[in-house]
């Protein structure tokens, strides 16, 4: 006869009623999504939106209102692709992250030799100069045109508050990213406002202008301007930062149930930011190239013609718009440009001198009162020869297995981002013909 079990046998029995050990406590991800089904979800959204804000900043408003005075809906198209390049990137960058538990900074520094990390450095730097060239003239404008403040002095009120913003960081990545989603926002509010104020838009020539073509070098410089506006070099390396260790994931099974929220918040933040290119080139087609307007060549002049032809509350939203994507992606600017020196040369700089090195070219620029408008568009073609340099070491490290795990590229998505690094780089030397030969 089997004997029963006495009760200390039971108390130790694995499993039991009464085993003494603990359970282990809730992953991070397993505390997050206790928080609800909705609020649970939305927890693990933001990182894109962060991103997002990069891909509407001053630089889009210069050539998206530029391209749609001059050309109306021809570059469409180009919005569109540069769109959906702008999604597959930003995944790919935040995968990495997810996946390495490292950004993209410092999986190259680990990757490839000293020689080429530190040319890949120095590039990274200028891009983040022609960056906030970009977000500082943008700001200042939007500044300038709400409360009549001088350009300079609205640099520097600019620098102060994209300060501010930062600050939220330290205290938490959530307050950065809602205070970030919230000037998004604005810029959304901004445009929908203004497509209803303006009203008329021609179906018929939105549809035609995405089927590609160009009207000559000028429309091909906006083109290249556009896409270096839209894949921002230095927010390739920022998304990676952004979820390298935002939720730590226990195993594979719950790294994928993060990938699944990153695709939709990289479609949801990167959707959003491409609504907004193309409501501003929708309004300026509708405003400007409609009416055969002539003289649209400056954001200021472009607020001026909004006022005179749509009316004053329309003005007004742009203004707020363009002064809420100059804050926003000049914080986030500068927040890239501290991921990309620490990954690269393991060296941190105070955010106060880092911020003083990069804005220098920009206060200048207002300084000196050189055209803004034409400033900007020439940044983003900057941008833009930038772009191969951070994407092909992207691609490279996201197909490596012993670097990404079960999270590796599919040879299909290999093939979708070469052949976007490809059109780019293709693009220039177009650009750089153009301006030799042309």
């Amino acid at each position: 006869m089997t004997p029963s079990p006495s009760s200390s046998d039971v108390a130790l029995a694995p499993g039991g009623a009464g085993d003494p050990t603990p359970r282990p406590p809730p992953t991070p991800l397993a505390r997050v999504r206790s928080r609800g089904p909705i609020r649970g979800r939305i927890a693990l959204l933001g990182p894109a939106f962060v991103a997002a804000v990069a891909y509407i900043d001053p630089g889009n408003f210069a050539t998206n209102f530029s391209a749609g005075a001059t050309f109306g809906y021809l570059l469409v198209w180009v919005v569109v692709l540069a769109n959906l390049m702008a999604i597959l990137v930003q995944y790919l960058s935040a995968k990495a992250g997810l996946a390495s538990g490292r950004n993209l900074a410092e999986l190259c520094r680990e990757s490839f030799p000293r020689s080429a990390n530190l040319g890949l450095w120095l590039q990274a730097e200028i891009v983040a100069i022609s960056t906030d060239l970009a977000e500082f003239v943008g700001a200042a404008i939007g500044l300038n045109l709400l409360f009549g403040i001088e350009l300079f002095p609205a640099g520097l009120i600019t620098a102060v508050i994209a300060f501010a913003i930062l600050a939220l960081q330290q205290r938490g990545h959530r307050r950065f990213e809602l205070a970030i989603i919230a000037l998004l926002g604005l810029v959304a509010f901004g445009f929908v406002y203004d497509l209803i104020a303006v009203g008329g838009q021609s179906a018929t020539g939105i549809a035609g202008g995405l089927v590609p073509g160009l009207a000559g070098s000028e429309s091909l410089l906006l083109a290249i301007g556009i896409i270096g506006a839209t894949v921002m070099p230095h927010v390739v390396y920022l998304h990676s930062a952004l979820t390298q260790r935002r939720i730590e994931a226990r195993d594979d099974a719950e790294r994928r149930v993060l990938l699944r929220y990153i695709r939709v918040d990289c479609g949801l933040g990167l959707g959003m930011a491409g609504a907004i290119n193309l409501a501003m080139l929708f309004v300026a087609a509708a405003i400007f190239n409609r009416t055969a307007s002539t003289g649209v060549d400056s954001i200021e002049a472009a607020h001026a013609g909004i006022a005179t032809l749509v009316g004053g509350g329309a003005a007004l939203a742009f203004a707020v718009a363009l002064l809420a994507s100059g804050l926003s992606s000049s914080s986030v600017g500068t927040y890239a440009g501290q991921i990309v020196m620490q990954g690269f040369i393991r060296r941190r700089i105070p955010l106060f001198v880092r911020r003083a090195v990069t804005m220098s070219p920009a206060l200048v620029v207002l300084a000196l009162g050189l055209p803004t408008t034409q400033t900007l568009v020439i940044s983003q073609v900057v941008l833009s020869f930038g772009i191969p340099f951070a994407l092909i070491p992207l691609i490279l490290v996201t197909r490596r297995r012993d670097l990404m795990g079960s999270l590796v590229n599919r040879r299909r998505t290999t093939v979708a981002a070469s052949a976007v690094a490809t059109l780019i780089i293709v693009l220039n030397a177009f650009l750089i013909a153009d301006a030799l030969y042309g």
